[in-house]
Formats: structure tokens, sequence, C-alpha cells
């Protein structure tokens, strides 16, 4: 998922988005422990998506505090 695709969304929808990877990335945690995870390169990339989802939210709450 790209940066632009994330700023069409609505903070509602990447507030889902955010809980749904922060869910994935427990799951592949859970996973690294128990040893079964295949895909290892994938912890990284639901780590970067969180950090640009939580990005987007706070560029959209500035500048909505910004218009206010």
């Amino acid at each position: 998922m790209n940066a632009q695709e994330l700023r069409d969304k609505t903070p509602d929808q990447l507030r889902d988005e955010l809980a749904s990877l922060k869910k994935e990335a427990f799951n592949l945690r859970f996973q690294q422990a128990t040893g079964a995870m295949e895909n290892t390169a994938r912890m990284r990339s639901v780590r970067r998506d969180v950090a640009r989802v939580k990005t987007i939210l706070n560029e959209k709450a500035a500048a909505a505090a910004s218009e206010a």
C-alpha cells in the first residue's frame, strides 16, 4: 500500500486499517515465537504500513486543527 492510497481514505477507514495491521503484526509475532513464520519480510512491511497509516492520520488531524 502506498501513501497516496491512504490519503484518499477517511480517518475512520484509516483507523480500521490501523487496527487490522496491528492485529496482523500481533499474529506475525506469535508465528515468529512459535517458529511457524514463513515470510519474515512481511513483519517489516507491516511495521512500515502501520507507521505510514499513523503518519497520514497525524497529517489529517493537523490539517483539521489548522482549519478550525
